[in-house]
């Protein structure tokens, strides 16, 4: 373990709140609600980005054995606990507002499923799930997603979920002066600081793909991973982001697969091709909440080789036993690494785990929780100024006030050598 001095104001400390982000540091919050992915950042120079605002539904009789419970509870819906969740750890306070919004792709656990008690917003003209439940408890100044404007790739959206998606969208465009851009693959002047950027000259944010176009490495141009009139699955076409501040690295990939259908081709996964140009990083989002048999191949990680894992858990099948093998093993890369799952054992769980892996199996993964870090909470990846060094922060998801349950670190940043 390193002996890095950290200013009192800033250590977190066990049973205590965790202490309010300041100026120069970079928080990353993956914030469980049992539901889907989400993660709020508040970049050093206090820009905020929410990644994903996740509200999976499923019918209740396969909701009770398969998904984990909702976190804190089932008071309000994923998306107002969410709100509430950047409203408590906005360096504004209830006061601040999210400058930008990513959507990696159009699944409920990422934007926001809707069901049957899903409510009228109050302007009448769409439901509340996911995303359009945050637009309700926290202002939005600039959304990134796939598909703006047409949402015609690969194929016209269509279904209640994108109907609503876009009535929500041009809502907000003509009554609260939202903007909505195309993630572009290549660029990195999408996602900037707002508040300083000339302070954090090594502060970025690069698109790495989206629509199954990736970038090259080269300026901003892209290449196509799919050939011409291939179909893709929503989950290839997850846009996928690598985040640098000074030696500290961090990727999120959405739902990309790394496991090509055996009937589609190698094009049919997504991994590989953004591995090459993403390279070594110190914290990686597993792609695709480490569904078994479809994520995280030996290429990916031999490339990305993170030292901190973190999985968004709200299902039986995640992490696939196969998945926690690879991450696990040193044969895959060297070295040592630690997960963080944000759920892991719930009342049916394991029942239900047996029935997709066997006994065998599922008892290997419950034999890997001494191995994993913490496999319950929400979890924050708190980087010191400059980003030598970084902490890893698991809070309580199971009290809406949550307090700092354990503290993990300090790690050096890839290319920062240990004194």
């Amino acid at each position: 373990m390193l002996s890095v001095a950290v200013p009192a104001a800033l250590a977190a400390v066990p049973g205590k709140a965790l202490p309010r982000w300041e100026r120069g540091m970079l928080d990353i919050h993956h914030i469980n609600t049992g539901t889907g992915n989400s993660a709020f950042f508040v970049l050093p120079d206090g820009t905020t980005l929410l990644l994903d605002a996740g509200a999976g539904y499923r019918e209740e009789k396969v909701k009770s054995r398969y998904d984990a419970p909702p976190r804190p509870d089932a008071t309000l819906r994923p998306g107002q606990w969410i709100a509430r969740y950047v409203q408590r750890m906005h360096p504004m306070g209830a006061a601040g507002e999210l400058d930008y919004v990513v959507l990696t792709h159009f699944h409920g656990d990422h934007i926001g499923g809707l069901e049957p008690a899903s409510p009228r917003a109050p302007a009448g003209t769409y439901r509340l799930t996911g995303i359009t439940d945050v637009a309700e408890g926290v202002r939005l100044h600039t959304l990134l997603d796939r598909g703006w404007p047409k949402y015609d790739y690969p194929a016209p959206s269509g279904g209640a979920l994108m109907l609503n998606y876009r009535a929500f969208l041009k809502w907000q465009v003509e009554h609260r002066g939202l903007r909505v851009e195309t993630f572009a693959p290549g660029r990195s002047d999408q996602l900037v600081l707002r508040g300083g950027p000339r302070d954090f000259p090594t502060f970025e944010i690069r698109n790495l793909a989206a629509n199954g176009r990736v970038w090259t490495g080269s300026g901003t141009a892209t290449r196509s991973r799919f050939p011409e009139g291939a179909v893709p699955s929503e989950n290839n076409c997850s846009t996928a982001l690598r985040l640098s501040y000074g030696a500290f690295s961090y990727f999120s990939g959405g739902d990309m697969s790394g496991v090509p259908s055996t009937t589609r081709g190698a094009w049919d996964e997504m991994e590989s091709a953004v591995a090459w140009v993403c390279g070594p990083v110190d914290v990686a989002l597993l792609n695709h909440h480490a569904s078994p048999g479809d994520v995280a191949n030996d290429f990916f990680l031999s490339v990305l080789q993170p030292r901190i894992h973190v999985v968004s858990v709200y299902a039986a099948s995640q992490p696939g036993p196969d998945v926690l093998r690879r991450l696990l093993s040193e044969r895959t890369y060297p070295g040592p690494r630690d997960i963080f799952t944000t759920n892991w054992q719930w009342p049916g769980r394991r029942d239900h785990m047996v029935k997709l892996f066997g006994e065998s199996d599922t008892a290997w993964l419950f034999d890997r929780i001494s191995q994993i870090a913490s496999n319950q909470g929400h979890v924050v990846v708190r980087v010191d100024p400059g980003g030598a060094h970084y902490r890893v922060i698991v809070i309580d998801d199971q009290r809406a006030e949550g307090v700092v349950l354990s503290v993990h670190g300090p790690f050096a940043a890839r290319s920062v050598q240990a004194p």
